[in-house]
């Protein structure tokens, strides 16, 4: 048994992961009655939830903290780099959906509650951003934890003792260490969830609305190996791809299989490390992606609403699109502040078109019918940006400081 144990550890986590992934669908078909085998799916996500607030909160407070300054520049180029990103993902899927216009079958409504209009979605961003710091950890709101946590490391940064900041410098290492071992239990919470997927509708799951999956992936892999290096290209003056591959190697592959941006970080700051990037920038602009470089999220709100324009007759002008574009943008931004994430956002786009909020609400269900393909390759696209544009604006500011020299 312990040699079984040696030689399974032994496995890349993403080999372990698809083993876990086939054996799922496997008990699915086989014991479709068999709710204890859901449960380790369960608790693989609530462990995940549970643990990243936390590891952003501390991670950033930390960096902050004993920051030794000069990060202006590369921030604002950063930040610059995962907005323009995240927009030019959304008019990537303005122009994949015009040129392949999907209808959808509209079933059941989702429950839950969703902004209605872009008053509301700023109107929210900065509700969540002075809430109670420690609520905002609790339920996951990371706009909240990510303002608390910078006003909270800028506060160390002038005030506190060296020992002090060391001493939140440890719980940061320990809160990753903590994440690590979650996501090594990743294949068996994988084999959970896809167990729970194929028990309750089959392996029709992998097939339903197949030529919408196929439109919201080719988007954000059109983003993730068009878009994304093209930024790269410009603002670099080199070639981009073993940068981005790299990238989306290491931490697009962890994340698909993780599906958080903010549990997929420790990923990333490895990843960082490994190209020789300042600790001092990344371990907060990766972090600070993880909230607001959405470009799969901007993708999904934009496709979905489009869809549904569609199916109704719809007619959407160029004016119109761009417009839904920035608004999808926007709303990407702040989608991690909002229960659901990405899906719940759909309505307050569709409100732009006059949709009501009862049929833009069946929507968001047919979003939660395909998110075990989507919301995957969704966060591969976030979180491998969130790597690619930190080493982006880093290498750009080495680049000038060269140059002015």
């Amino acid at each position: 048994m312990k040699n079984v144990i040696v030689k399974w550890n032994e496995l890349s986590l993403v080999l372990r992961i698809i083993v876990g992934l086939v054996i799922g669908a496997i008990l699915g078909l086989a014991f479709p009655e068999v709710s204890g085998i859901g449960i380790l799916g369960m608790l693989f996500v609530n462990a995940l939830k549970a643990i990243a607030p936390v590891l952003v909160a501390v991670l950033v407070m930390a960096s902050i903290a004993k920051a030794k300054g000069g990060l202006g520049k590369r921030f604002r180029v950063v930040i610059i780099l995962y907005l323009c990103s995240t927009l030019l993902a959304a008019l990537v899927a303005v122009g994949a959906s015009f040129l392949f216009p999907m209808s959808m079958v509209l079933k059941d409504a989702a429950g839950g509650a969703a902004p209605g209009s872009l008053a509301d979605i700023f109107s929210n961003i900065l509700a969540n951003l002075v809430s109670n710091p420690l609520l905002s950890i609790a339920n996951g709101n990371y706009i909240g934890v990510l303002f608390w946590a910078i006003v909270i490391g800028l506060a160390l940064k002038k005030v506190a003792t060296p020992t002090t900041i060391q001493v939140v410098t440890d719980f940061s290492n320990v809160v990753t260490r903590v994440v690590k071992w979650v996501i090594q239990f990743a294949p068996f919470g994988i084999l959970g969830l896809v167990y729970t997927s194929v028990s309750e509708s089959g392996l029709g799951i992998f097939t339903v609305y197949g030529q919408l999956i196929l439109l919201l992936v080719g988007c954000m892999l059109a983003s993730a190996l068009v878009v994304n290096p093209l930024i790269v290209a410009f603002v670099l003056r080199a070639n981009p791809y073993p940068l981005v591959l790299n990238c989306i190697k290491v931490s697009g592959l962890s994340a698909f299989f993780t599906r958080s941006s903010a549990a997929n970080i420790p990923i990333n700051m490895d990843l960082c490390k490994q190209l020789d990037l300042d600790e001092d920038f990344y371990s907060v602009s990766i972090p600070l992606g993880s909230t607001i470089n959405m470009n799969g999220a901007a993708i999904t709100i934009t496709v979905m609403t489009l869809a549904v324009c569609h199916t109704l007759g719809i007619e959407v002008s160029v004016p119109s699109a761009i417009i839904l574009s920035v608004i999808a943008s926007l709303g990407a931004c702040g989608s991690s502040g909002v229960a659901g994430g990405s899906l719940l956002l759909i309505p307050m786009a569709c409100a732009l078109f006059g949709i009501s909020a009862d049929i833009s609400m069946q929507v968001v269900g047919v979003g939660f019918i395909i998110s075990v393909i989507q919301d995957s390759v969704e966060t591969a696209l976030n979180s491998s940006g969130d790597a690619i544009f930190t080493a982006t604006a880093d290498y750009y500011d080495r680049k000038r400081n060269i140059e002015e020299e």
